[in-house]
């Protein structure tokens, strides 16, 4: 209250306590929900995201100039690309989904198996990776400063040189924009009773009954927490054929209770992402949810909850700000 004094005329101090109760009560009922809407944080550099959007697409990136960041993250196509495993440099298959990138920001950790802790960080993993890019950062910065115009815009942004601490930065930049924006569901929960169908309404119900929300909240609706895949059902032993890349976090924390488990994904768009789950095994949303209600939740569920739920689902597709020239 004293900071909105100070910038509100004396004349309207009289309001202060009625707009700090009011601005109190609309954060109790957004935070009542599970769920919260998105909002894209301003004071963005426009130059800095156009330059990183240039570098996002530049095969120039990888070791034999055929690969860029958005070969495995297609941001008209939901932000990956739609493949159970990514194919990288001389046709390499990856071996994991490529999760998408779009919502990346908000995510606690980055990856299947949270092995980055930030995007910064994420960016170092395709560079190095042989299935990806398969290049290193000395080649990456020689090839950029041949282009002339590149090196000036570099200049103008960052006022110095192309490097890997400039390269990276103008990625980041350019992927902390992509929020999917105005989704029917978080129209849905700052007021707007009539954004989504009365089934969605319903399917939103049921995900808080059933116990979905438990994993699945916040911002991205996921991507906030690890879970174990598979507390109520042996997922695995049933699918067959485990290997390493299905270990999760224990692969990089080396401790017993990590394994099979992994970053929660976020909901977010999920009707852009297919396939699903972390080995790109499941095609189509209805089939997910039944999934997890088997192996997460251990309930049974029928035709028409899993209806229910996928249209609530449906509505957590928002718009992409990608649109810089």
């Amino acid at each position: 209250m004293d900071m909105l004094a100070k910038i509100m005329p004396k004349p309207y101090h009289w309001l202060l306590p009625w707009i700090v109760c009011n601005s109190l009560l609309h954060v109790l009922v957004v935070n009542a929900e599970p769920i919260l809407p998105l909002s894209l944080p301003a004071n963005a550099d426009a130059q800095e995201i156009q330059l990183g959007k240039q570098l996002f697409h530049s095969t120039e990136l990888s070791g034999n100039g055929t690969i860029s960041c958005a070969s495995c993250h297609n941001i008209s196509a939901g932000g990956d690309d739609g493949m159970p495993k990514s194919v990288g440099i001389d046709q390499q298959l990856g071996k994991v989904n490529a999760p998408t990138v779009i919502n990346s920001r908000f995510n606690f950790v980055q990856f299947w198996d949270g092995r980055a802790k930030t995007l910064e960080e994420q960016v170092e993993g395709p560079i190095h990776n042989p299935l990806e890019m398969a290049t290193n950062w000395p080649d990456i910065v020689d090839k950029l400063n041949q282009d002339q115009a590149l090196r000036a815009k570099f200049h103008t942004v960052y006022g110095e040189g192309i490097s890997q601490a400039t390269i990276v930065a103008a990625i980041v930049a350019y992927e902390r924009q992509l929020v999917s924006l105005d989704a029917p569901f978080d129209r849905y929960l700052e007021g707007d009773q009539r954004a989504i169908s009365p089934t969605a309404a319903e399917g939103y119900q049921l995900f808080k009954n059933l116990g979905c929300v438990s994993c699945h909240q916040g911002q991205n609706v996921g991507g906030n927490m690890y879970q174990r895949f598979g507390i109520m059902g042996n997922y695995f032993e049933d699918r067959g054929n485990t290997t390493e890349f299905d270990y999760g976090v224990y692969n990089v924390s080396g401790r017993e209770e990590d394994r099979y488990k992994f970053k929660v994904p976020s909901l977010r768009n999920i009707q852009h992402t297919a396939p699903y789950l972390h080995d790109g095994s499941i095609a189509t949303i209805d089939e997910a949810v039944r999934i997890m209600a088997r192996y997460q939740l251990g309930r049974p569920i029928s035709d028409l909850q899993v209806s229910k739920i996928k249209a609530f689902l449906l509505t957590l597709s928002g718009e992409i700000k990608d649109d810089l020239q």
